[in-house]
C-alpha cells in the first residue's frame, strides 16, 4: 500500500500532533498486549492509496471497521464496507448490494465483497474511526480518530473541486456541518446495518443521486457494477 502524494502532507501533519501520537501509542500498546486490532497495521490507511485528493468524486463515510473474521481471514482491510475476495460479504454490505439492485440498472450482486474497483474510480471508502478490536464494535471510538477524520473531511471540503459526501449513520452525519453544501452534495441516511437499514437506507437511491449530480457537473459518473 502506497499513500497517494496529495494525502501524504495531511497525514504527516496529523501525525505530528499530540492527539495522534497518543492514539498510535494506545493502539500499539493494545496490539503489544496481544489484543487483536483490525485492520492489519499496513492496511489502516488503505483508503488513501487509490486516488489523489483532487480525483475524489464520492466519499462514502461509515462508522468503524468490521470487527470479525471469516474462515480465519480478517474482514476489514482499510476500505469502509469492503472485504477482500474470499471473505463472505457482511450483513451491511449485503444490504448495500440490495439497495444497488433497486437503484442502479444492470447491477447484479457479485460473488465477492471487494469494493476496490470503486476506490480506483475516486470513491473514498472511509470510516469515522479507522481501527477496532476483534469482536468489539466501537472499541476505538474514543481514542481520537475523530480528529483525524475531521481533518480529512475538512481538507476534501476545501481543496476538492466538488464531490458527493454519502454519510451513513449518526457518527458519519456529524461530519455534515464541516461540508460546504454550495460546493458539494451531501446525502445522509441510516447505516446499512441490519439494525437500521429499514429506517430509510433501503430506497435512499444514494448511488444514482450521486451519479446524477456528477453528470450535471460534467464529471464522469461512477460505475457501481462489480465484476
Amino acid at each position: 500500500m502506497t499513500i497517494k502524494a496529495s494525502w501524504q502532507q495531511l497525514i504527516a501533519e496529523q501525525k505530528s500532533q499530540d492527539y495522534f501520537a497518543q492514539l498510535q501509542d494506545e493502539i500499539a500498546s493494545r496490539r503489544g498486549q496481544g489484543i487483536t486490532v483490525f485492520p492489519a497495521e499496513q492496511d489502516v490507511f488503505n483508503a488513501f492509496s487509490f486516488c489523489e485528493l483532487a480525483e475524489v468524486k464520492v466519499v462514502i463515510l461509515g462508522q468503524d471497521p468490521y470487527h470479525g473474521q471469516d474462515k480465519g481471514i480478517t474482514q476489514a482491510h482499510g476500505l469502509a464496507f469492503s472485504v477482500q475476495k474470499g471473505v463472505k460479504p457482511p450483513p451491511s454490505l449485503v444490504n448495500i448490494y440490495k439497495e444497488l439492485v433497486t437503484d442502479i440498472d444492470d447491477f447484479t450482486v457479485p460473488e465477492h465483497g471487494d469494493l476496490t474497483a470503486w476506490a480506483e474510480q475516486g470513491v473514498m471508502l472511509l470510516n469515522t474511526v479507522l481501527t477496532v478490536e476483534q469482536g468489539h464494535a466501537h472499541s476505538h471510538a474514543k481514542l481520537g480518530w475523530q480528529h483525524f477524520t475531521d481533518a480529512v473531511i475538512q481538507t476534501i471540503n476545501s481543496q476538492n473541486s466538488g464531490c458527493v459526501f454519502i454519510l451513513w449513520g449518526a457518527h458519519a452525519q456529524k461530519k455534515a456541518k464541516m461540508i460546504d453544501q454550495n460546493k458539494h452534495l451531501v446525502l445522509e441516511g441510516p447505516h446499512p446495518s441490519p439494525l437500521s437499514a429499514y429506517r430509510g437506507f433501503f430506497g435512499c437511491q444514494h448511488f444514482s443521486k450521486a451519479n446524477d449530480w456528477l453528470r450535471a457537473r460534467d464529471k464522469a459518473p461512477v460505475s457501481w457494477l462489480l465484476e
